[in-house]
C-alpha cells in the first residue's frame, strides 16, 4: 500500500513503485515519461520522490491516448499546450451570469469527441479563442452548445482546424452584434436592463441568420435550375 502523506482533503502522495502499478505501466516506463516530460517533476522529500493523483492521472490519460492512436511526440506536445492553458478560473472568471453551460472534459473524451482531429495546433486554437480552458487534469469547454455543434460539424467531414478558424470569424462579427445591441439599449435604458433583455437580442440575430439562410439557399436552387423560375405571362 502507499504511504499516505496527505492530510483530510489533501492528495494522496505515492513512491514510484506504488504510483507505477496504480498507473498499470512499469518503474522504467514511468521514468522514461518523466525524463520525456510527460509527467509533471515528484515533490522530493531528501532522497524521495512523492507523487500524487495528479500524477496518476496524466499516465493514465497517456495510456488512453496511446490506445487512441497518439504518438508520444502527439501527447507531449498536447501536454504542454494543456499546461500552458488557462485555467478554469481564468476562462469562466464572469462577473455577470452566463446563459452557457461549461462541460468538463478528460483529454480521452475530447479525443473521442474528435477522432483523430485533437492536434496540438487545433487544441492551441481552441485555447487561443477562449473555447477551452483547464482544471488539474480536466478540460472544462466554455458552452456545451458550441461544442456540440463543433463535433457534430466534424462528424459531417468538416476539418477542425476549418470550424475554428469559423468560429473566431463568427466571434468577430458576434462582438459587433452585441456592440450594436448594447448601444440600443443602453441609449434609452439603463444598464441594468442588458441582462435582462438580452435573450431579446438572441432572437433578433437567430431569426435574421435563418432570413439570410433562406435568401443563401434560394439563391444556390435557382442557380442549379436557373429554368424554374415559373411560367411566363399567358
Amino acid at each position: 500500500m502507499a504511504e499516505d502523506k496527505s492530510g483530510p482533503g489533501e492528495r494522496r502522495e505515492y513512491r514510484m513503485e506504488e504510483l507505477a502499478r496504480l498507473a498499470g505501466i512499469t518503474v522504467r516506463t514511468l521514468r522514461f515519461y518523466r525524463e520525456r516530460k510527460l509527467i509533471p517533476p515528484p515533490r522530493r522529500e531528501g532522497r524521495i520522490a512523492w507523487y500524487d493523483d495528479h500524477h496518476l492521472a496524466r499516465l493514465r490519460t497517456i495510456t488512453a491516448l496511446l490506445e487512441r492512436g497518439h504518438t508520444l511526440n502527439g501527447i507531449a506536445e498536447l501536454a504542454e499546450a494543456f499546461d500552458h492553458g488557462r485555467d478554469v478560473g481564468e476562462l469562466l472568471g464572469m462577473e455577470h451570469p452566463t446563459e452557457e453551460t461549461p462541460v468538463r472534459l478528460t483529454p480521452e473524451e475530447l479525443a473521442d469527441r474528435f477522432a483523430g482531429q485533437v492536434t496540438p495546433e487545433n487544441l492551441a486554437a481552441a485555447l487561443e479563442l477562449g473555447y477551452l480552458g483547464t482544471d488539474g487534469e480536466e478540460i472544462v469547454h466554455i458552452s456545451r452548445r458550441l461544442l456540440d455543434v463543433s463535433s457534430a460539424l466534424v462528424r459531417e467531414g468538416i476539418p477542425l482546424a476549418e470550424v475554428l478558424h469559423t468560429g473566431a470569424e463568427v466571434r468577430t462579427h458576434a462582438d459587433a452584434l452585441a456592440d450594436l445591441f448594447a448601444t440600443l439599449i443602453l441609449r434609452h435604458a439603463p444598464e441594468e436592463a442588458l441582462h435582462r433583455l438580452r435573450p431579446l437580442a438572441r432572437s433578433v440575430v437567430d431569426a435574421e441568420l435563418s432570413l439570410a439562410l433562406d435568401r443563401r439557399l434560394s439563391t444556390r436552387d435557382q442557380g442549379r435550375h436557373p429554368g424554374t423560375a415559373g411560367p411566363g405571362p399567358a
